[in-house]
């Protein structure tokens, strides 16, 4: 796709070049960690047994948005420590709240919008968001190119913050936009970096729709662009998702060595080659270090 000037591309649709020359450690997949159950025991007076069935509610959310994945009632029950017919009851009402969907197979529990819009607000609002925005802000300073802040969201990658570098040509992605996984930098890395069970599950359903000449439409050619990334530690989309436009994108870590996000930057392929992108990891990383206690 040509490049326009301030061109804007909202996508939402859910979510892979060549040997690297880097050979930095790749962190680890994306671990599962289990919620303790709710310290309060059930009460026997009114407001005690309302104060216990919040923290039941809060205790299921916690864990199905700490899992990263869809949860089955059977395993929140036996993670939690509560009847499958508590589980069930309560689910089935933050279903009906949008806090809570239900997965394709119907018998899993995933993060409904509701859930999901009240993570953005509570990143976007609070003191730290400030603090990211400066680092993305010296990034740019430093790098001289557009950089992202991104997360996964289920099947799509999330931007959570951006700051354009002042250029007269570029391609423009606001804050809330969803990209794919299979054919963007930070899509490619956070595929890469989940465990391999749920990565082969996500190539399954994923629909590998093409963009552009250079995407990556087959699961096994996924599959060796997720090796790549995970020997090397970053991913690269050159021309994957837009005509003439190259990415590169870092994971960044949280305090327990968990994947939470992703550090990007895109420019112009006329102005930032494979070989111009790598050179800017040093500066990547060092900006996705300072992130893990903004997290």
């Amino acid at each position: 796709m040509p490049m326009t000037q301030t061109t804007t591309r909202a996508l939402s649709m859910p979510p892979t070049g060549g040997p690297s020359t880097d050979d930095a450690t790749a962190p680890a997949t994306l671990p599962i960690t289990p919620i303790p159950a709710p310290l309060l025991a059930p009460g026997t007076d009114g407001t005690h047994a309302t104060a216990t069935a919040s923290e039941r509610s809060l205790s299921i959310l916690r864990a199905v948005a700490a899992a990263g994945r869809a949860v089955s009632l059977a395993e929140l029950s036996t993670t939690l420590d509560l009847p499958k017919a508590t589980v069930h009851r309560i689910g089935g009402a933050l279903m009906e709240s949008g806090f809570l969907a239900r997965d394709l197979d119907e018998r899993s529990f995933a993060v409904g919008p509701a859930l999901r819009a009240l993570a953005l607000d509570t990143l976007n609002h609070d003191s730290t968001r400030g603090l990211r925005h400066e680092v993305l802000t010296a990034l740019v300073a430093q790098i001289g190119e557009t950089c992202n802040f991104t997360t996964l969201d289920r099947a799509s990658v999330l931007y959570l913050d951006r700051v354009e570098a002042p250029w007269p040509w570029r391609l423009t992605l606001e804050v809330g936009t969803h990209v794919p996984l299979h054919c963007t930098a930070s899509g490619k890395l956070f595929l890469a970096l989940m465990p391999a069970a749920e990565r082969e599950a996500m190539l399954a359903q994923l629909p590998l729709t093409r963009l552009t000449h250079a995407t990556r439409v087959t699961a096994e050619a996924l599959r060796a662009e997720c090796e790549r990334i995970v020997q090397t530690g970053y991913s690269i989309d050159e021309e994957e998702f837009v005509q003439g436009l190259t990415a590169i994108a870092v994971p960044v870590l949280d305090t327990h060595g968990r994947v939470r996000a992703a550090l990007a930057t895109h420019a112009p392929s006329s102005r930032m080659d494979r070989e111009s992108a790598i050179a800017k990891l040093p500066a990547l990383r060092q900006a996705a270090e300072s992130m893990r206690s903004l997290l």
